[in-house]
């Protein structure tokens, strides 16, 4: 993310209070939350377009349109997960759940809220997107199981790290195959390389990981099983690279990511934690960023 000034900052880390709230206290903050009115609960998340509010008014570039964008669909999701809660006890997956994941994927990929921002700081609005999916199905919708759990675990570094070195060799020997990876030199410096690493776990790997593994391969594991809950989902991670680095269809960037996607869902489903899956992600990217 470019474009850092203290209020970009100050916008940055307010963001990440909800994703912190649950991502350390969840068991705490759901609850509480379950216990306000309905009415509440619903609305609550309209608060999210203060980031939008506060660096669009500040950069001229605020539109009222975006605004309400930005006001209702927090709203429209906590409101959808909320009639899923209802309609699906059991979890198995509802048409709402689908409709969620296929308009926050689809705005996401295809970039489609990117002008209300900018340049250099799409990734708040990636975050502001996350805070509102966080809150609707861990909040609202109440899913259990995504693993969304960031208190410190060696089991989470020795899982995400297992499964890079699984991962590394047949992707490099695949990606040279294909001349899609192009191995040149670049020795970072050690503060340059750790600013990148975070960078790469809070803007990238931590959304990713928590869409396409807490939310879509959980679901999918109550409606088809383990074996192929981690296919789809990694089928569907790997589609979601289909315009990276290429006007058209990239398909060796969509087989690869697609084969990085099995091995994110494993280090996701070995012990159902994110941080495991968002370890492996980001080592991968993060390597990938300086020598490939």
């Amino acid at each position: 993310m470019s474009n850092v000034t203290p209020l970009v900052i100050a916008v940055l880390l307010a963001e990440l209070v909800p994703a912190a709230a649950f991502g350390f206290a969840s068991e705490r903050v759901a609850p509480a939350i379950a216990r306000w009115p309905s009415a509440v609960r619903v609305a609550l998340p309209a608060l999210l377009v203060a980031p939008y509010v506060v660096i669009a008014a500040t950069q001229h570039m605020f539109r009222w349109q975006w605004f309400a964008l930005y006001a209702a669909l927090p709203v429209v999701i906590a409101w959808l997960l909320s009639r899923a809660a209802v309609a699906d006890p059991e979890q198995r997956g509802n048409w709402r759940d689908a409709l969620i994941f296929i308009a926050l994927g689809l705005a996401v990929d295809l970039r489609w809220f990117d002008v209300a921002w900018p340049s250099g700081l799409r990734g708040l609005n990636n975050l502001l997107l996350v805070d509102a999916g966080l809150y609707g199905f861990l909040a609202i919708r109440r899913l259990d199981g995504t693993g969304f759990d960031f208190h410190p675990h060696w089991s989470d570094w020795k899982t995400g790290l297992r499964e890079l070195v699984y991962f590394a060799p047949a992707v490099l020997a695949l990606g040279l195959a294909l001349g899609f990876l192009h191995p040149h030199a670049n020795v970072p410096a050690l503060g340059k390389a750790a600013l990148t690493w975070a960078g790469i776990f809070v803007f990238v790997a931590v959304p990713e990981e928590l869409f396409f593994r807490a939310w879509v391969q959980n679901l999918l594991e109550r409606r088809v099983g383990r074996r192929a809950a981690l296919l789809i989902a990694s089928v569907l991670f790997g589609l979601s690279h289909f315009n990276k680095r290429s006007p058209t269809f990239n398909w060796r960037y969509v087989l690869l990511a697609t084969i990085a996607g099995i091995f994110y869902g494993r280090a996701w489903r070995e012990n159902r934690r994110v941080p495991a899956s968002t370890i492996t992600h980001t080592c991968v990217d993060w390597l990938w960023s300086w020598w490939f």
